[in-house]
């Protein structure tokens, strides 16, 4: 064993074993349990930067823990490789998306094999592949001939001059973020998968998710938003078809003042053919993003439409206004609009001196003072006809009844979550199997897969499948006449709401899935940022639920335990090449090791906590495997000196008889075992090293001894201590924990190491310290029996003599006891 610590040499060696010795390539095993510990594939930007690395050190953590608790784990990983970025590049770089994209994976795989995480690479997968998307396609025709997909007209933010669509996040001050174009409003066809089929599933689905982070299942339950309300309908002078408008409030149904309709209403449409005013208001509604977050901070603003719709119940003539604040894709377009019980309501109506109707009244009977705002809290009508005097609960169910009673509405269960556009008007991205035939229209493709051209000539303007006729030119499939290919590609997240299925049987090549799908699945354990919580994740639960339904997979949720890891900081802001305070990864581990980069973030911090970067706690964690590695050299020059073929545990020692410091430190050092399995289980990796560098610092305590019984009690404690410490380490530090483990002349390999056994209970003193308070400042230290009982602890506390001086001519007024801690005497 060499006496330095040569991190870069040391790493090398471990990694070059694993690999030649197919360490982490796992099958399926009936004799074992299993375990899949996934985390969020990356996009392959070029680099990883210390997110990146946060990440895959927790889910490597887990993986290599559950190892060695012998379960058969499964942790693969492959590439998010399709989207916009990659085009970007490719303008920038002149070279074609895909070359772009292949550099970059084989950079970032080997900076992942550097790092050490334990990878399946045989089931690597990298989603812009045809063996992969060949199966998206087939799985998309499924969803389509099963009604699960529709093509309809919708409106989009559209770029004129990349002649593409936008994100509402690319659309910045009104222009394209690329281009800096103004962003036109435009209807154009787009690709629809079902999700709304899905939503109470959805919903009443994540009861069930007991793993997952509250904050993710209430993000998830405000983006499905299931609200219960009346969807009642208005006739409207001059129209043959009544106006519908759903409301959740139909307590306030007498108090309505005006309805408000979306820009896109056809109503409004129709109105401003004759109206060059709102002709204008109509156009400049075009630019307004759709977001709900943005709609939520614009100002309100407004035209009447000069017609009126009828009260259902009064038959009273209520106002028809457009507003900006209304979405045209949530209920119908239209808004029962209340200002006196709605605050939206109430500050559109200020602005436009629009009236305002009390019909709800405090329970308590106090008045309202609607100079402050609306009155919105729920309370007994008024002026309401027949329903006056109800409160709203009541209400708003025999309003709902009478109106059915009436054919004029019905309730109804509505939903915020909308419909997943999945088209994209974009090149790099998997291929829409669809076909458009004059004769037949719309027709999935037979030949799969609709195979991407990778050798482009990519100028970001438009898509480049859209001038390249030997792409779009086909043959219908049941017709034979001409007939023109899709030109639209999927919204990458398709692709990666179920690559985590494909993991399992990735060289399967007759099939979506097989039998080992139900084997691996679901995902035991997944990683990644709380930013998906509403796309990725949503969209993977639906998808996985569309797969059960296809009979591709036998359980309901995709994924069990769910961790979401906090960012990294650094100077208290998430690190980003903009501030200018990003922190290379590579650079570290060119410098210190992978170890010590893995070893402090899992130090840093608890994992779903924000990390604070920090240069000396790297040095510190360096510090400490350079002591590590010192202590377990010195041990073996005792081994060796010893003439001990090996590091042999000495016979069993008989405690009883031990030296009483010795046998306190391994007390202690298993004390520390129990607590690093407790904090495994709950993936509180920063008190495990804590707990590690506590027992390293037990057993430098160990110093040579002359007496025989002493030494060999002293070569036991160094030699179980070090087995104990290494597999506590080896989740976090592989490199070290391997070679050491080896040059110990530990049994086999530290990777194949079980969990180590407790000998807590045999060690339990007879004695238990415990600190003693006086009005909550420490004053001394006592043993005590360990079954005494509050009295005789009592007792032995006031008759120590350094509390006799703190308590002396004061009275004892109460004694609270921790148990087994401390005891608090509280005098005055």
């Amino acid at each position: 064993m060499e006496e330095q610590y040569h991190p870069h040499k040391i790493e090398e060696t471990a990694r070059n074993f694993w690999a030649e010795k197919a360490c982490f390539q796992v099958s399926e095993d009936l004799n074992k349990e299993n375990f899949y510990c996934l985390s969020m594939l990356p996009y392959p930007s070029g680099r990883l930067h210390m997110g990146h690395v946060r990440n895959y050190t927790i889910g490597d953590v887990i993986s290599r823990y559950q190892r060695m608790l012998g379960k058969n784990v499964l942790q693969p990983m492959g590439w998010d490789a399709f989207g916009l970025p990659a085009e970007n590049a490719a303008i920038h770089n002149k070279i074609p998306p895909a070359e772009w994209t292949y550099k970059n994976i084989e950079i970032m795989k080997q900076q992942m094999i550097q790092l050490g995480f334990a990878y399946d690479w045989s089931r690597e997968l990298t989603t812009c592949k045809p063996d992969y998307y060949r199966w998206e396609q087939w799985f998309f025709i499924q969803l389509y001939e099963n009604g699960l997909v529709y093509k309809k007209n919708a409106e989009v933010n559209w770029d004129p001059v990349d002649q593409t669509v936008l994100a509402n996040e690319q659309v910045v001050d009104g222009r394209g973020w690329r281009s800096g174009a103004l962003v036109e409003r435009r209807e154009i066809p787009q690709w629809f998968l079902k999700i709304t089929a899905y939503a109470d599933e959805l919903l009443d689905g994540l009861n069930e998710l007991e793993g997952w982070p509250e904050q993710v299942k209430t993000m998830q339950r405000n983006w499905i938003g299931r609200s219960e309300g009346a969807e009642l309908l208005f006739e409207v002078e001059g129209e043959e078809e009544p106006l519908s408008v759903f409301t959740t409030r139909a307590d306030t149904l007498f108090g309505c003042t005006f309805i408000a309709i979306a820009p896109q209403h056809p109503l409004a449409k129709k109105a401003a053919k004759n109206s060059p005013e709102l002709r204008h208001f109509l156009e400049e509604c075009r630019n307004i993003k759709v977001a709900e977050a943005d709609l939520a901070t614009i100002e309100k603003s407004g035209l009447p439409l000069r017609i009126n719709a009828l009260h259902p119940l009064t038959q009273q003539p209520i106002p028809l206004w457009v507003a900006n604040f209304v979405v045209m894709d949530y209920g119908s377009g239209a808004v029962m609009s209340v200002p006196a019980h709605d605050q939206r309501d109430y500050e559109f109506a200020q602005k436009y001196h629009l009236p305002l109707k009390q019909v709800i009244l405090p329970l308590d009977g106090t008045e309202w003072d609607f100079a402050f705002g609306a009155y919105t809290a729920p309370g007994k009508l008024q002026d309401s006809h027949l329903f006056s005097g109800l409160e709203s609960k009541t209400a708003q169910d025999a309003i709902a009844g009478h109106l059915e009673t009436l054919g004029k509405g019905k309730r109804k269960v509505s939903y915020r979550l909308r419909d997943w556009s999945i088209s994209r008007q974009r090149y790099w991205g998997t291929p829409i199997p669809m076909i458009n035939c004059p004769a037949c229209g719309l027709v999935p493709e037979q030949n799969l897969p609709v195979l991407l051209p990778e050798q482009v000539e990519f100028s970001g303007v438009i898509s480049p499948l859209q001038s390249m006729p030997e792409f779009y030119r086909t043959a219908c499939p049941r017709c034979g006449e001409e007939a023109r290919r899709e030109t639209d590609t999927f919204d990458t997240f398709f692709e990666s709401s179920w690559y985590y299925a494909r993991y399992a049987c990735k060289k399967q090549d007759q099939a979506m899935l097989d039998g080992r799908a139900n084997y691996w699945l679901p995902v035991d354990q997944y990683v990644g940022g709380i930013e998906h919580a509403v796309m990725h994740l949503l969209y993977a639960r639906f998808i996985y639920k569309a797969l059960r339904d296809e009979g591709l997979v036998n359980s309901n949720e995709p994924f069990t335990r769910l961790l979401t890891q906090g960012m990294v900081l650094n100077q208290g802001i998430k690190m980003s090449k903009s501030k200018g305070n990003v922190i290379d990864p590579q650079a570290l581990i060119e410098r210190y090791g992978a170890d010590t980069v893995r070893l402090f973030i899992m130090f840093a911090s608890p994992p779903e906590q924000s990390m604070e970067w920090s240069d000396a706690g790297v040095e510190g964690a360096h510090r400490f495997l350079k002591r590590l590695w010192a202590l377990a050299y010195q041990h073996c020059e005792d081994i060796r000196k010893a003439n001990l073929a090996q590091n042999e545990e000495a016979a069993a020692i008989n405690w009883d008889n031990a030296d009483p410091a010795q046998r306190e430190l391994m007390r202690q050092i298993y004390a520390v075992l129990e607590q690093a399995k407790y904090d495994y289980e709950r993936q509180q990796y920063n008190t495990v090293v804590s707990g590690s560098m506590k027992i390293l610092n037990l057993l430098n305590e160990t110093g040579p001894e002359s007496d025989s019984a002493k030494m060999q009690t002293r070569r036991y404690l160094l030699c179980k201590g070090m087995s104990i410490l290494l597999r506590l380490l080896a989740p976090i530090t592989p490199h070290i924990t391997h070679q050491l483990w080896i040059d110990l002349h530990y049994k086999g390999l530290i990777l194949d190491a079980t969990w180590p056994k407790s000998g807590l209970a045999a060690l339990r003193s007879d004695q238990v310290s415990l600190v003693v308070q006086v009005n909550g400042k420490v004053r001394s230290k006592i043993s005590v029996p360990d079954n005494a009982d509050a009295g005789l602890i009592e007792k032995i506390a006031l008759d120590d003599a350094k509390v006799k001086q703190h308590i002396t001519g004061m009275e004892v007024k109460k004694i609270v006891s921790v148990p087994g801690k401390l005891i608090n005497i509280v005098a005055g």
